[in-house]
């Protein structure tokens, strides 16, 4: 879900500070709103963290310069042991922050632990919110209820080795069933390559293909789920994934245990015809053997011309209920979130905004962007807005249910009633 640092050069505008301080509503467990004092912020540290924090550092200064009396402490935490700090935070209020950037696929298990605070009224009143695109809206809403902005988005598209197509006359797949052809064809011109490099552990590489073909991961709303990935429609997309573990494309033996970060590393490395990686990937292609030797463009849906619908990963801004200050941390979130901070996070790190117009202003700077773009355009799914997720996701069930397949253990259809049952009582273990 992150990108390495692409350029180091930021905008130094700065920003315009909301001149209207947001309405106080009462959901917050501190029951204080204090107006003066030092607000922490907790970041996530990426590879090559400097820029994000030039821009950060940016936000943070035209925010005291708004708010006399205030001081804003900002602290970058290692990804891989958010879960323990975030935990710790929401048991011990005392030493959680007043802002912090979570993954978006966390918001449910965050809300369900009562640590977010509700700001419904507060986003609903941000002139920029009404430019949020659907997804990222979704992604910050829990039963009906806001609990954060969208920070960016990352969107996964359908990479493609130029050279390798002109040496074997192929065309650019345009349908789900082009892709299976074309991987298969390229397999059989060279045996070096895998046609199109596939992971039995990349959830989210194979996803598209269970919701192109009309299938979903779960049904319901307002926090309760049931799992239908074991649906005909469901079970139809699962098939056509696991397809393309086999000796015609990327044997399962190779393929199974790959994960996302893998097929990127192959195809970089110049050892696939096709890979299905995101707009955060192209740091990585770039660097690889295949520079200047690939495109991009949407994964090609089911019907010719449609474009198969992309997970929207990405990560979020939100505001602790703990908090002290309540005012001052939902109007910090929101310039932390702002259209300016996001292009200018865009030109230093490579995140795509989440606000449509700031987005296509994006891809007219960098031609790169443009098949991740086209691939939001066309609609995006998420996960179940259920703090179930993180469970379903840490158990690693449609892994195993993908790798059960492949691996020839068992069939699409009792694979997949084995993982909705697993899903299912996932589900009803949190209400």
């Amino acid at each position: 879900m992150k990108l390495p640092a692409r350029l180091a050069v930021l905008a130094a505008a700065a920003l315009v500070v909301t001149a209207c301080a947001p309405q106080t509503s009462d959901n917050s467990s501190s029951g204080k709103d204090e107006k003066t004092g030092t607000l922490r912020v907790w970041l996530f540290q990426e590879v090559g963290n400097k820029p994000k924090e030039q821009v950060v550092d940016s936000v943070v200064a035209d925010f005291e310069k708004a708010h006399k009396g205030t001081k804003v402490d900002v602290e970058y935490i290692p990804i891989d042991t958010r879960a323990q700090r975030v935990k710790a935070a929401f048991n011990d209020p005392k030493s959680a922050p007043d802002v912090m950037e979570y993954g978006n696929t966390d918001t449910a298990g965050y809300v369900h632990d009562g640590g977010l605070l509700d700001v419904t009224e507060e986003f609903g009143d941000w002139s920029a919110a009404k430019d949020t695109d659907a997804t990222a809206r979704e992604s910050v809403t829990v039963d009906g209820k806001v609990y954060g902005a969208p920070f960016y988005v990352g969107v996964r598209a359908l990479y493609y080795r130029t050279d390798v197509f002109e040496d074997l006359h192929l065309e650019v797949p345009k349908t789900m069933a082009e892709l299976a052809s074309t991987a298969r064809s390229i397999h059989a011109a060279r045996h070096d390559l895998y046609g199109l490099v596939v992971g039995g552990a990349y959830t989210y590489g194979a996803m598209p293909f269970v919701w192109a073909d009309g299938g979903e991961l779960a049904t319901g709303k307002n926090g309760s789920y049931a799992s239908a990935i074991d649906s005909a429609a469901a079970q139809k997309g699962i098939e056509a994934y696991t397809s393309l573990f086999g000796d015609d494309n990327c044997p399962a033996a190779k393929c199974a245990g790959m994960g996302g970060n893998d097929t990127v590393t192959a195809f970089a490395a110049g050892k696939a015809g096709m890979a299905i990686g995101g707009d955060f990937s192209h740091t990585a292609v770039e660097a690889g053997k295949v520079k200047g030797k690939y495109a991009v463009v949407p994964l090609p849906g089911v019907t010719p011309g449609s474009i198969a619908p992309a997970f929207a990963g990405g990560n979020n801004i939100g505001v602790l209920k703990s908090t002290s200050h309540r005012t001052l941390a939902v109007d910090l979130m929101e310039q932390l979130a702002s259209k300016k901070t996001q292009a200018s996070l865009f030109d230093a790190m490579g995140f795509l905004p989440t606000f449509a117009d700031v987005r296509q202003q994006a891809a007219e700077k960098e031609p790169f962007v443009k098949p991740f773009v086209r691939t939001l355009a066309a609609g995006t799914k998420f996960v179940p807005a259920s703090p179930a997720w993180a469970q379903i996701d840490s158990s690693l069930v449609l892994p195993t249910m993908f790798q059960e397949i492949v691996s020839g253990k068992k069939d699409v259809a009792t694979a997949s009633r084995d993982a909705a049952k697993k899903m299912n009582d996932a589900f009803r273990s949190v209400g």
